[in-house]
């Protein structure tokens, strides 16, 4: 049994041998007008769903040079936010899987609720809570959004959710071992069969979620990067959690291809009769 910082028990169960994946939503309506969102519903924007569709054909195919740190096994359970944004990006990752793996909303993968400021453009907010989002953005344990959640508010309801993600992971897997080679490159790195399941959620949350895993204060909660549709592979070996990729965003590189002929092309018509 593992203990952590601040005495709790750890939620990673002893012997566990597996692979959590890590995905956030695609671009939202909300994010293309440079709105706050929180737990407003906002769906994906074309350019969203094209992410999804990215992210999808990666995971699906996921030892494609370069290969992702993911086993063979069978992909246990593909779990995301109930919000829509991250709902449509769940199901265009489940339709490129083969089989279709088993699919299910956890409220408690929720966004962070950002209060009164759900909704605001980011200079409107800049301008009417400008101390309150400066605390937040230095403090942020000890500020938040005028009726929103505190850190430590999701922290509580994050923690049971990533809990049954894990125990389902645990479930039949084989026992774990330290012995195994933590550094990447070095020792065998053939895909071994072990169970694997995917989160998809949000970038406040999955904040949370890596601080929790990782035993680290909510204090440290702007140490992570979390872009739109980027995958993190998170492993677990006997009890500990080993961070095997962070925030990968290569997959969505011909989004960026197809941005950069759209404006040559603009800049070719610039001078058309």
């Amino acid at each position: 049994m593992i203990v952590g910082r601040d005495g709790t028990t750890s939620l990673i169960p002893d012997g566990i041998d597996a692979t959590l994946v890590l995905v956030r939503h695609g671009e939202s309506r909300l994010i293309v007008e440079g709105r706050f969102q929180g737990q407003s519903e906002t769906p994906l924007s074309p350019t969203g769903l094209r992410q999804a569709a990215l992210v999808a054909e990666r995971l699906a195919h996921p030892h494609d040079a370069p290969a992702l740190p993911l086993p063979e096994g069978r992909l246990r359970e593909l779990v995301h936010s109930p919000l829509c944004r991250a709902g449509q990006t769940a199901t265009v990752i489940a339709e490129a899987m083969v089989p279709r793996p088993v699919s299910r909303p956890e409220p408690g993968f929720l966004e962070i609720g950002q209060g009164e400021w759900e909704g605001l453009h980011r200079d409107e907010i800049s301008e009417r809570y400008a101390e309150t989002l400066a605390a937040w953005r230095r403090t942020p344990t000890e500020a938040w959004a005028p009726g929103g959640e505190s850190l430590r508010q999701v922290a509580a309801r994050v923690r049971p959710a990533l809990a049954g993600v894990l125990d389902t992971l645990a479930e039949g897997g084989t026992p774990g071992s330290l012995d195994r080679n933590q550094v990447a490159g070095y020792g065998d790195e053939t895909p071994e069969t072990l169970p694997w399941s995917i989160v998809v959620g949000h970038d406040g949350v999955f904040k949370v979620v890596l601080l929790t895993l990782f035993d680290l204060p909510l204090e440290r909660f702007w140490m992570w990067t979390m872009d739109l549709c980027a995958i993190t592979v998170v492993e677990f070996r006997a009890g500990r959690a080993v961070l095997r990729a962070h925030n990968l965003t290569g997959h969505l590189a011909a989004l960026l291809d197809e941005a950069a002929q759209e404006a040559q092309e603009r800049r070719s018509r610039s001078g058309a009769l």
